[in-house]
């Protein structure tokens, strides 16, 4: 890239002669080879949170194998021709296996295919992308990753709720809500997440949400924090519900979240007043 001043700078931006977005079309992006997977973060739903790579991904690829949360106004953008093919697992619903997912990315880059792998979120934030991507390369087929904005912190932002802030906590803990069963993980210690930092994000946590406050009560968690669900966040349905950590069973009771969600326990809603950036007009854009 040119250094020098200001003028100069002006001068390799427009020296293409090209502008807004048709600039990118030059750009040397690394090239997508046949016969390797991409695994790539779509982001927490909003189309305009992607990264460049994604999209350049979506312009390349031979196939899409993209997973439920993937918001399917992003599958608009792939490349006329690509093949589209559909590997959600959702709590509850009948699912592909994830032995059969890894076993179909081989198989396919093994035909020579330019596979792009779309996930909703980060690939390795709860996204399975340490696995797939471990037994790519056992398979001996060539990958890369293209992290996403995770929904723990960028669904937050959209939520008017800062992950971390020095006037509150300068530590987070992220976890998810349930194991491979479906079940609350066993194998957390919820005695020392309780007290290990003063705000936790928890991924598809709606469904035990009930026995993970029950545990992080008994851990000695305060009564009194608060627990926000961020409902479809950075998307114009977004929702946010809160409740006392020591009320979420009869809130439960009541009221049920819609999901996908992000769950965080800590007194980060005291910022809300304040920051709730994304109303009213804000969700008119379905770009985000």
């Amino acid at each position: 890239m040119p250094t020098g001043s200001p003028n100069t700078l002006k001068g390799w931006a427009t020296m293409d002669g090209a502008e807004g977005f048709a600039r990118l079309d030059t750009e040397n992006f690394p090239t997508f080879e046949p016969g390797t997977v991409w695994l790539v973060g779509a982001g927490p739903g909003a189309p305009g949170l992607m990264s460049l790579l994604a999209y350049h991904a979506m312009q390349t690829c031979d196939i899409v194998v993209y997973d439920a949360l993937v918001n399917p106004d992003i599958l608009r953008w792939v490349r006329p021709g690509a093949e589209l093919q559909y590997a959600g697992k959702r709590g509850g619903k009948p699912s592909p296996q994830q032995r059969d997912i890894t076993l179909r990315l081989i198989e396919l880059a093994k035909a020579g295919k330019r596979v792009l792998r779309l996930k909703g979120g980060d690939p390795f934030m709860f996204g399975r992308g340490g696995e797939e991507s471990q037994n790519l390369a056992k398979a001996g087929v060539p990958f890369r990753i293209v992290p996403g904005i995770t929904a723990g912190v960028g669904g937050l932002a959209y939520a008017g709720v800062p992950t971390t802030h020095r006037d509150l906590n300068h530590s987070v803990t992220f976890l998810t809500g349930h194991d491979a069963t479906g079940t609350m993980p066993a194998n957390v210690d919820w005695g020392a997440v309780a007290k290990a930092s003063p705000v936790i994000v928890m991924y598809m946590a709606v469904k035990n949400c009930a026995e993970i406050s029950r545990a992080l009560l008994a851990g000695g968690r305060d009564p009194d924090d608060t627990l926000t669900f961020v409902s479809n966040a950075t998307l114009p349905n977004q929702t946010v519900m809160t409740t006392p950590l020591g009320e979420v069973e009869n809130f439960l009771e009541q009221n049920m979240p819609p999901t996908p969600a992000i769950v965080i326990v800590g007194k980060v809603d005291r910022w809300r007043e304040i920051l709730d950036w994304y109303a009213d007009t804000q969700r008119e854009n379905p770009i985000g």
